[in-house]
């Protein structure tokens, strides 16, 4: 009997970017994983937390909890929603023992895409193709609180045909940071172009990320300065062209 594996699709990808959740249904299923996605599932609650919004937050984190409380593993291709569940939900629930209970019972199932094929699944080569340079960006909630780096790159370095060249801001915040983009936008646009020309040096034909929130904000901006790369997530590039 193969391990069940819930994805959870976060907002963006459920509402903006559809293909992305696929690919990483497609990668899995590849690998021999049993997927399903449970239709109650909501979102993680961090639009609510990072804007201070703790009270609403607990309640969209409950039924997160709630949803996801049998499942061999969830997995999400976010690095700040997993960040959100795995790191935040425990200070979210601190004054509350009975949900703080569920939280660390939760906790070590929830895997970020990439963490999860490299070490659960245990493979760095799905037999995927990609022709092409592509360059990488490190979202800040991967790299910062889930010292995700190397793991992306060497899943990208096995993709046949593609060529990885490293852009020289790629630890730099695109600008997007959730609501931060809303607030601060002549800041958020000027953090956005710097990342764009960075990209434009290496002269790739993609960009690929593990969060879709950066992907749309480097997206947007290409498009504006008239630079045609395209914004991928990782998964969409390892499903393609399998072997």
């Amino acid at each position: 009997m193969s391990t069940r594996v819930s994805i959870f699709v976060t907002c963006l990808v459920d509402q903006l970017f559809p293909k992305t959740g696929l690919a990483m249904a497609t990668v899995l299923e590849r690998l021999g994983y049993s997927i399903e996605f449970r239709e109650d599932q909501t979102c993680c609650g961090q639009p609510a937390f990072n804007s201070g919004f703790r009270d609403e937050a607990r309640t969209v984190a409950r039924h997160f909890l709630k949803v996801f409380a049998d499942a061999d593993y969830v997995v999400l291709p976010s690095g700040s929603c997993t960040a959100m569940c795995s790191h935040h939900f425990s200070e979210l629930f601190r004054d509350d023992p009975a949900a703080l209970y569920q939280v660390h019972a939760l906790e070590p199932r929830i895997w970020e895409f990439s963490r999860f094929l490299l070490e659960v699944a245990k493979v760095d080569d799905v037999g995927a193709s990609f022709p092409g340079r592509v360059t990488y960006h490190d979202s800040c909630h991967a790299l910062r609180e889930l010292s995700i780096k190397q793991g992306p790159r060497t899943l990208l370095r096995k993709v046949r045909g593609l060529e990885l060249v490293e852009m020289d801001t790629a630890e730099e915040c695109c600008g997007f940071g959730g609501t931060f983009s809303a607030k601060f936008a002549e800041l958020s646009g000027a953090m956005a172009r710097t990342k764009v020309e960075s990209i434009r040096r290496t002269g790739a034909s993609a960009v690929v990320s593990i969060d879709s929130s950066c992907l749309m904000q480097i997206q947007g901006a290409m498009r504006r300065e008239g630079l045609k790369v395209q914004a991928l997530h990782l998964a969409e590039v390892l499903a393609g062209g399998a072997q």
